[in-house]
Parts: C-alpha cells; sequence; structure tokens
C-alpha cells in the first residue's frame, strides 16, 4: 500500500520535512509506506542507473509496482509493440529485482474493448524475469544507454490492466482478461470512468484517483472504512493485494493511504 509517485512539488513542507532534500523523497516516502507505483516510467523510458539507486535507497522489504510507457499504451495503441516493449524492459526494470511487483498498463479513455488486439498484446507480456530479459535483447536504438537485458533470480511477473472505456464492462473482456491472468483493476475515479471489481487474476490492483473530485479530493473515513473492507474480502480470498492512491493534487494522497494502512492493521513500516 501506498502513493502513485512520490515527486511532487506540493507535497513538499507538508509530507515531507521542511528542508528534506528531493533526492532523499523516495527514501522518506519508503519508510512511511512498503510500496509506491512507479510513474515516471510512463512518461519516458528510463536508464538502468536509476532503477539501480531506487533499489538502493528503499528497504528491503519495499516493492515497486511499475506503470508501462504511454508510448505503448497512448500512441501505439498496443499495436505492434514488440520492439517498444523490448525498449521497456531493457530500460532497468529488472534492475529491480525482488522489489519489482506488478506492472500497470493504463489505457486511454478513447481505446475501447478489442478483443484481438487484447490477445496479441497479452500474448506478448513477459510472465518470467527470464521472459522479460529474453525480450529486453530486441530493444532498438531509441533506448536511453545502455540496456538492462539480465533477468537476476527467476521470478513470475504480474501485469495489470487499467480500463477507462464503458465497452469493458462485458463478460467477453472480463473472460478475456481471467483467461490470460491480467489483472483488471479496481479504479476509482470519482465516477468519470468504470469502476469495475472483477477479480482476473490472484491478485487486485486497485488506484484510487479522488473520492469526489479526480486527482485533488480525499477519502472522507466512511469511503475509506468502505475501501477497507473490500480490501479485506480480497485478501481473506487469498488474493494479493496492491492499493495506490493517486489523489496527489492537494496534498491527500499519503494520508489517505496512512488511514486506510491503519484501518487494515498493515505495518507499513518496511
Amino acid at each position: 500500500m501506498g502513493t502513485s509517485g512520490w515527486r511532487y512539488g506540493p507535497w513538499r513542507g507538508k509530507f515531507y520535512p521542511k528542508g528534506l532534500p528531493q533526492r532523499r523523497e523516495l527514501e522518506y516516502l519508503s519508510r512511511r509506506f512498503n510500496s509506491a507505483e512507479l510513474n515516471g516510467s510512463f512518461y519516458s523510458l528510463q536508464r538502468p542507473e536509476r532503477y539501480r539507486t531506487w533499489f538502493a535507497e528503499t528497504p528491503e522489504r519495499f516493492l515497486f509496482a511499475v506503470k508501462g510507457g504511454r508510448f505503448i499504451t497512448h500512441m501505439k495503441q498496443l499495436r505492434d509493440v514488440h520492439t517498444p516493449l523490448a525498449n521497456f524492459f531493457a530500460s532497468g526494470v529488472l534492475a529491480l529485482e525482488h522489489k519489482l511487483g506488478p506492472f500497470l498498463w493504463q489505457l486511454p479513455p478513447r481505446l475501447a474493448f478489442d478483443a484481438d488486439r487484447l490477445t496479441t498484446f497479452f500474448e506478448h507480456l513477459p510472465r518470467t524475469t527470464g521472459k522479460a530479459a529474453d525480450l529486453a535483447k530486441h530493444h532498438d536504438d531509441k533506448l536511453k544507454g545502455e540496456a538492462h537485458a539480465s533477468a537476476g533470480k527467476s521470478r513470475s511477473l504480474r501485469h495489470a490492466l487499467e480500463v477507462r472505456h464503458p465497452s469493458f464492462a462485458t463478460k467477453e473482456a472480463v473472460d478475456l482478461l481471467r483467461k490470460h491472468k491480467i489483472g483488471l483493476v479496481v479504479a476509482d475515479s470519482a465516477g468519470l470512468w468504470p469502476q469495475l471489481e472483477d477479480v482476473t487474476a490472484d491478485f487486485v490492483y486497485v488506484r484510487l484517483h479522488g473520492d469526489e473530485e479526480l486527482y485533488a479530493s480525499g477519502y472522507s473515513d466512511q469511503a475509506l472504512k468502505e475501501w477497507a473492507e473490500k480490501v479485506r474480502a480480497w485478501h481473506e480470498r487469498g488474493l494479493d493485494v496492491y492499493v495506490y492512491f493517486d489523489n496527489d493534487m492537494k496534498v491527500k494522497a499519503p494520508g489517505d493511504a496512512e488511514k486506510l494502512a491503519e484501518l487494515l492493521g498493515v505495518d507499513n513500516d518496511p
């Protein structure tokens, strides 16, 4: 449980202590939460040295969820993505080693359900670190700097899909994700996009974008209690649950994450 991202100007002096150097913000956050969603990878390919630094700055049991690149999801719209996926996996994500959690693939609101397109995309996604390293070797010269194509210790990989088009609210879409063991993201977006809660894998991935105003409003005590009940029910079913607050604009995400963790009795100290 944690927040989506950690480098936000308005958090400084409010969540982050006044005077804390920017370079130590992840270090500070990782002592308050046991996970964070890494979203810089959505905007551009990162470099292996950055992932190595993030690994070194966080406690042993800290976990990163990694957001897939928008070049793949928004520009290519999941078509012809073999090389872009190779670049993404060669950019250093495997350097997170055992701190590497699920991958998040966020679709744009305009992208409707297309079974063939999704099936092809799902079949390209590596399900182990070894497969990811093999795919990384097919990168091209758009990769920044060196490639990181070492699998390290063999581990399985999880993938979650956040959908924003109403056409995904169908049995066909849910069945397709379940067939490929892709987690369907439970996204609370203040009613803007579909909030689907079908379990399609052995884990649940939750993104909380704002209770009443997207990215801005905090969650009331009652709303947090309701989310705690849902998370507890999923966990009691034997599912791993990842929860990230994305209501960062008014510095609501850290406090909401701490309150939900307290309600659930989650030890957020890694």
